[in-house]
C-alpha cells in the first residue's frame, strides 16, 4: 500500500528530510503589508523574508492557511492518485483553523476521489486520516518523524493510525523566545489575551524569560529565568535529563528563528547533542518556518519530543 504523509509548513522539519520522505506540505502564506510569501519550507527564502520583513512587521503580520477548497484540490489533483492512504497531520487545533479545514475537506474528497483514481487507472478504494498534532512547531515534527519510521518498517495502516494518535498525546513541546514585547504585540493583534502587557513589561526590564510547555493543545509558562541564555541552557539540561530518562520515540526536534549557526553556538546545546548520541536519539534541526517567526517572533527556539507526564525540574 501506498502511504503519503502530509503536514502543514509551520511544522518544523528540515527541508532535507521533507524532500527524502515525500512528505507533502499544506503551505500557509504569509501576509506582511504588500510582501505575500507562500510559506514551503525554503530555509533560505525564510531568511530571507525574516531579514526584510519581519523584524520590522512581523507582529501585525496576516497567517492564511489552506482552505477546505484548496485542500480538497490538492488531494483531489495529486494525492489520491498517488497514494491509497494518506496521514494529514496538523498543527493543534487550539491555534489554528488548518485540522478543521482538513477535516472538513475529507469529507468531500472522499466522496469525490472514485472517478479520479479510476481515470488514471486506480481502482481501489482510497482513505485519509487527519490527525491532530496537538502542538507546535519543533514538536509537530516529533509525530511526522515517527510517522515516517512506521512507514519505511512496514507497519499497517492500523498500526500507523493508533500510534500516532497515542504520540500526539504525548509529545511535549518547549519555547523561549527573546522578545516578549513582540509576542504581546502579536498576540493584542490577533485578539489573544494569553500574554499580558504586564508580564512583558516585566519580564523585558528584568530580562526574564519564561520557558513555555506546550502539551495536549494547551500551552503557558513552567519556568521563569533570568537572561536568554540561562533559559536556553536549563531547558537544554531538562531535555538531555529526559533523554536519559528515555523518550518514547528516538527523536529530538529543535527549531530556531534564525540561522542554524546560532543555535548550535547556544550555551548547552552541544552538551545535549552529547547526550542524545550517547543513548541512540537522534537531533532534527530546522529553521523555524516564516509563521513559527511572525508568532513568536525572530530568535525563539522550540523543543519537541515524545515523553510521559515530567515535571520541568
Amino acid at each position: 500500500m501506498r502511504i503519503g504523509i502530509v503536514v502543514d509548513s509551520a511544522c518544523d522539519l528540515p527541508q532535507e528530510f521533507i524532500a527524502q520522505h515525500r512528505i507533502v506540505l499544506l503551505p500557509i502564506t504569509v501576509r506582511i503589508g504588500e510582501a505575500i510569501l507562500a510559506d514551503h519550507r525554503d530555509e533560505q527564502a525564510t531568511l530571507s523574508f525574516l531579514h526584510a520583513h519581519v523584524a520590522e512587521h512581523g507582529a501585525e503580520a496576516e497567517t492564511i492557511p489552506f482552505s477546505v477548497q484548496q485542500i480538497r484540490d490538492l488531494f483531489l489533483e495529486r494525492l489520491v492518485i498517488d497514494y491509497d492512504h494518506v496521514f494529514c497531520l496538523t498543527i493543534t487545533k487550539t491555534r489554528s483553523p488548518i485540522h478543521d479545514n482538513a477535516l472538513q475537506a475529507s469529507f468531500a474528497i472522499l466522496n469525490d476521489y472514485k472517478p479520479v483514481r479510476q481515470a488514471a487507472g486506480f481502482n481501489s478504494p482510497f482513505a485519509l486520516r487527519v490527525i491532530d498534532t496537538q502542538n507546535l512547531f519543533a514538536a509537530q515534527a516529533v509525530t511526522a518523524i515517527e510517522a515516517v519510521r512506521l512507514r519505511d518498517s512496514g507497519a499497517s495502516v492500523q498500526q500507523i493510525r493508533q500510534r500516532l494518535e497515542e504520540l500526539a498525546s504525548n509529545v511535549h513541546g518547549y519555547m523561549v523566545t527573546r522578545d516578549l514585547y513582540y509576542m504581546r504585540a502579536r498576540a493584542r493583534h490577533k485578539g489573544d489575551r494569553s500574554v499580558g502587557l504586564l508580564s512583558a513589561a516585566l519580564g523585558s526590564a528584568l530580562d526574564i524569560k519564561p520557558v513555555l510547555h506546550g502539551y495536549r493543545g494547551e500551552t503557558g509558562p513552567v519556568a521563569k529565568i533570568k537572561g536568554f541564555d540561562n533559559a536556553v541552557s536549563r531547558l537544554f539540561e531538562v531535555v538531555g535529563q529526559r533523554v536519559r530518562a528515555g523518550l518514547m520515540t528516538p527523536a529530538v526536534c529543535l527549531s530556531y528563528g534564525g540561522e542554524l549557526d546560532e543555535l548550535r553556538a547556544l550555551p548547552g546545546y552541544a552538551q545535549l547533542r552529547q547526550v542524545c548520541a550517547e543513548h541512540g536519539v537522534q537531533v532534527y534541526e530546522s529553521v523555524m518556518s516564516l509563521t513559527g517567526m511572525v508568532n513568536v517572533g525572530k530568535g525563539a527556539l522550540t523543543v519537541g519530543f515524545a515523553d510521559g507526564p515530567h515535571r520541568f525540574e
